[in-house]
């Protein structure tokens, strides 16, 4: 499990209500909006993020987001005003959001470069994967440090054993929601966000109890499926699904075709990516005859997800609730 957050200035963050997600910079004084963000009290922080120490003593005013996880978390906590660039982007956000990166500039459709990310002069850089920061991508943390940029790892995504979240639950996805708004004061747009979350989750009353799923992500020779401890985990737990690969301890594995015929799941969640869609994904498991006879797919029993809801991230309740309702329209 990662380590809790360490409050390392004195005072509790204090609460002033909920209030419009637009008022940062209404009366446009920016270091009064800078420490009043989320129309809370900051209060600095040191949290051990995948086993690296990151202090904020201010709330960040200049942000760089590195996966669509990273970005949608800041435009759900009502931050995107901070944002000065975004990169790696695993498909559109969603239509609610769309008008808020408008002006925002894109500055990879992959992992950025440490050149084009030192070009906007962030100071917070936040990014979906560990592999996001290094050498040959954005820079490591600690050079990145050295230039007075703070980072930061969607916890969900540590690969330390020691940080990594074993398993993946809803709890851990709300921990880094309040994680990082706090880095901003914004913790009552946290709480917001995280009941909104919660109601979406009580919808749900595991339709899926009974049956067994494989969730095919991506891969043609060896699928690449989800495993037990991720994300994908998660999200079938709440639909009451078991998961044909709960002995695999990942988040995600590669595994054979033979085993995913051996242990006939009944239903098939096809992450639909831009590079890997859900709809090639139905032509390679209906175009080979093993895979044809599946009953699964005999019977075209399939559930579809965007890539960027397949990873944990602000869109995991909606994704459940999305996928419990393609799993009653399947009478099953």
């Amino acid at each position: 499990m990662r380590a809790a957050l360490i409050v390392v200035a004195a005072g509790a963050v204090a609460l002033t209500g909920c209030g419009s997600s637009s008022s940062d910079g209404d009366d446009g004084d920016a270091t009064e909006a800078a420490s009043t963000a989320g129309s809370g009290e900051f209060t600095p922080v040191t949290v051990d993020n995948c086993g690296f120490e990151v202090t904020i003593d201010s709330p960040p005013e200049r942000v760089v987001t590195i996966k669509s996880t990273s970005t949608e978390m800041m435009l759900a906590l009502g931050l995107a005003d901070r944002l000065v660039g975004t990169a790696f982007a695993d498909g559109p956000v969603p239509g609610e959001y769309a008008g808020d990166l408008d002006g925002v500039p894109v500055l990879s459709d992959n992992v950025p470069g440490q050149e084009a990310l030192l070009d906007v002069e962030p100071d917070f850089v936040y990014g979906g994967w560990e592999s996001n920061f290094g050498a040959d991508t954005a820079g490591e943390r600690p050079s990145l440090a050295d230039f007075g940029i703070a980072t930061y790892v969607s916890p969900a995504a540590c690969q330390d054993p020691e940080y990594q979240p074993d398993p993946m639950t809803f709890d851990e996805l709300f921990a880094e929601i309040r994680e990082v708004a706090s880095f901003f004061g914004a913790t009552d747009r946290a709480d917001a966000l995280i009941a909104e979350q919660q109601a979406l989750l009580d919808q749900v009353e595991a339709p899926g109890e009974g049956l067994t799923a494989l969730w095919y992500s991506s891969g043609e020779d060896a699928p690449f499926v989800g495993g037990d401890i991720g994300a994908p985990a998660m999200m079938m737990r709440e639909l009451g699904l078991e998961n044909i690969f709960a002995d695999v301890h990942a988040t995600w594995s590669n595994v054979s075709w033979e085993q995913v015929i051996d242990r006939n799941p009944d239903v098939i969640v096809l992450v639909d990516a831009a590079w890997n869609t859900a709809d090639s994904k139905i032509e390679r498991l209906e175009g080979n005859p093993a895979t044809a006879a599946l009953p699964a797919v005999a019977e075209q029993r399939y559930l579809r997800l965007p890539f960027p809801a397949a990873e944990a991230g602000v869109r995991n309740a909606q994704a459940v609730v999305d996928l419990a309702a393609q799993l009653e329209e399947l009478g099953l």
